[in-house]
């Protein structure tokens, strides 16, 4: 691409809006004309000029394709691309991309994800609290305190954040199982203590956690519906550190209240940030964290330079990586 190149960086407010933004803007080239705004239709000039649009989970609708006719690639600043428009885009010749080979999140969703296994595990909520209040609530927790060792953990996408759950659950002395669209290479399911693929519904009915890391499409929006969160033993628990919406919010806050789940670690919702009357927030045997799993200091660093390096790529004309 010859003459100015212009780049349209939307940085949702909830991920750090133009304070986030303005540091992404500096890792690119003197000669990349960066413009950073919260929403995509805030400065339709920018929008009508872009060559290139980054998005960290700021929608892209098709409208929003239409009014940039200049527009070649958007760059989605994570591993989903749920808030893209897809099928329009592509009906515009517009190509997608996420950071998904990066593994710029992977560590930090891994080790997000068994901060919330531990914490459920060993009651760290309702102990800090009771402590907190004066009351010495031992007593009281040590009959549902548990372990991750010799449990069985099943994974929900053996994807490169999914494969990192699985090495870390292996240091635990835990047992892996996996679903997903297709099983891994021997070899790779070798180095992951012998995880063992299984269907969606098996793995429900046999693990103590269940932990979701697959991606939000329309096949797996609300992946785990009643029907499915009532296959999960009462001893279960379920961590979500990928989509809020890979999971019926309403329906996990039933099987909370009705103890026919031991609890929930969740750090994603649907809609981010969610309300305030979400019931999910007040139900019990609940640790929550605000979309946390991929926002250390170390992982911004790398989701920006893997972003920022996919799109200078692809305004120099080289192929960029990890197309949708």
């Amino acid at each position: 691409m010859t003459g100015p190149r212009n780049v349209l960086a939307v940085i949702a407010p909830h991920v750090g809006g133009r304070t986030t933004g303005a540091g992404l803007a500096q890792l690119f080239p003197g000669d990349v004309r960066v413009t950073v705004v919260e929403s995509a239709d805030e400065d339709p000039v920018a929008l009508r000029s872009a060559h290139a649009l980054i998005t960290a989970l700021a929608p892209v609708t098709a409208e929003h394709l239409a009014a940039a006719p200049e527009l070649a690639l958007v760059q989605c600043a994570s591993h989903g691309f749920e808030n893209i428009d897809v099928a329009a885009a592509r009906a515009r010749n517009v190509t997608v991309c996420t950071i998904g080979s990066s593994g710029a999140e992977s560590q930090n969703v891994a080790e997000q994800t068994f901060a919330l296994m531990l914490a459920l595990a060993k009651r760290l909520v309702p102990a800090h609290n009771a402590l907190t209040s004066g009351d010495w609530a031992l007593p009281r927790l040590q009959g549902s305190l548990t372990e991750l060792s010799g449990k069985i953990i099943g994974i929900v996408g053996l994807g490169r954040i999914g494969a990192e759950v699985a090495r870390r659950a292996v240091a635990f002395d835990m047992t892996v199982l996996y679903a997903g669209r297709r099983p891994v290479p021997d070899e790779t399911a070798a180095l992951l203590g012998g995880a063992r693929h299984v269907p969606l519904d098996d793995l429900l009915r046999a693990a103590d956690y269940v932990t979701l890391h697959a991606p939000l499409t329309d096949e797996t929006r609300h992946l785990l519906d009643a029907e499915r969160l009532a296959l999960l033993r009462p001893t279960a628990f379920l961590v979500n550190t990928a989509r809020g919406a890979l999971v019926d919010q309403e329906a996990l806050a039933d099987a909370l209240e009705k103890g026919t789940l031991a609890g929930a670690g969740v750090d994603v919702f649907d809609p981010e940030p969610p309300s305030a009357a979400l019931r999910l927030l007040r139900a019990p045997n609940v640790v929550l964290s605000p979309h946390v799993g991929g926002v250390t200091r170390e992982t911004l660093i790398r989701i920006a330079l893997a972003a920022v390096q996919n799109v200078v790529d692809f305004l120099a004309g080289r192929a960029p990586r990890d197309v949708v």
